[in-house]
């Protein structure tokens, strides 16, 4: 199969990249190369997807294409480009599409949010509406039989920069105070979700290969997080003091939930998010989705976090300090 992936060079795209690689495929990536190398033994042509022209590097036609474009222009761009020398699509979308985020165990048949229209500029913070405007043009464009939608749900496992999936095995493996202490959520009824990032790539490789169509759930099996927060204890080998702390505690305290500065990630408040990391998610192993023990993706985030530095500035938790002053309190 000769694979084109829009993008390659930052995580999912990489992984896909690899995996691709892995399989004996010849693997194409277009990127602006900014954000890091791709894979050994992959092509990298340097493309601004901003316009057409931004894809005049590529030549000849691809089997398929693995697109995990943010911007849904540059969805726009690409379908402009290649619709008519690429067999089949495949997405990476999120399951922050869906409007309602309080009912677990939803389906691909809840609402979405509206669409970011053509005329609108694509922001961070319109993250959600940008993928839902582009599964919509991919969908119209190419057709519902050439295109998988893969809504993915937290992706977890090393490369995790994000620190969202890193922060508890770290923080557990080396706390932040003497004797051991750690500060969690006291949220017995949330339930989280992660799948691997590898587990991730490799299904979106092999539906290309089967060419694989739909909308598709792409999520971890339904863990309650207080089991999750055992299970990396467990891991690491943890054995000091779990101070668990009510919500209203933590937001009294200034302690955000799910990710950013001063948070703990994956907590997240109930109600209003009861379904967000709690999807039925039962479509994708049924069209060929393996997701690895979770204890095995602990494991080697927590050895990708030790390798890359683990006193380095992060994107989500805790500081050290921030930890041992709430402790205090």
């Amino acid at each position: 199969m000769r694979l084109l992936v829009l993008g390659g060079t930052a995580w999912v795209g990489g992984q896909v990249a690899a995996e691709a690689l892995r399989r004996g495929h010849e693997v194409v990536c277009l990127a602006r190369g900014e954000s890091g190398q791709v894979p050994e033994g992959a092509t990298l042509v340097r493309g601004d997807r901003d316009a057409v022209e931004g894809y005049a590097g590529l030549t000849g036609a691809f089997d398929a294409v693995v697109d995990v474009a943010r911007d849904p222009q540059h969805v726009r761009t690409a379908t402009e480009a290649l619709s008519s020398r690429a067999g089949h699509w495949v997405f990476v979308s999120t399951s922050s599409v869906y409007a309602d985020e309080r009912t677990p165990g939803a389906d691909e048949s809840a609402q979405l949010r509206p669409a970011l229209s053509p005329d609108e500029r694509w922001t961070e913070e319109r993250y959600a509406e940008g993928k839902v405007a582009a599964e919509q043009h991919l969908l119209a464009t190419l057709g519902a039989d050439r295109v998988l939608v893969a809504r993915a749900g937290l992706i977890a496992g090393p490369g995790d920069v994000s620190g969202r999936t890193g922060y508890w095995p770290l923080r557990f493996a080396h706390p932040a105070t003497d004797d051991g202490s750690v500060l969690v959520p006291d949220s017995p009824d949330l339930v989280t979700q992660q799948l691997d990032v590898r587990d991730l790539a490799a299904w979106l490789v092999e539906a290309a290969e089967q060419q694989v169509s739909g909308v598709v759930d792409a999520v971890g099996e339904q863990v309650r997080l207080p089991d999750y927060l055992s299970l990396v204890r467990e891991v690491t080998g943890h054995q000091g003091p779990v101070v668990a702390r009510s919500p209203e505690w933590l937001a009294e305290h200034e302690v955000a939930p799910w990710m950013g500065p001063r948070s703990l990630p994956l907590w997240l408040p109930l109600p209003d998010y009861a379904g967000f990391t709690a999807r039925r998610g039962d479509r994708a192993p049924a069209l060929g989705l393996r997701r690895r023990p979770l204890a095995e993706t602990v494991a080697d985030v927590l050895a990708w976090e030790l390798q890359h530095g683990p006193g380095r500035p992060r994107r989500a938790g805790l500081t050290a300090h921030e930890e041992r002053g709430l402790l205090e309190a």
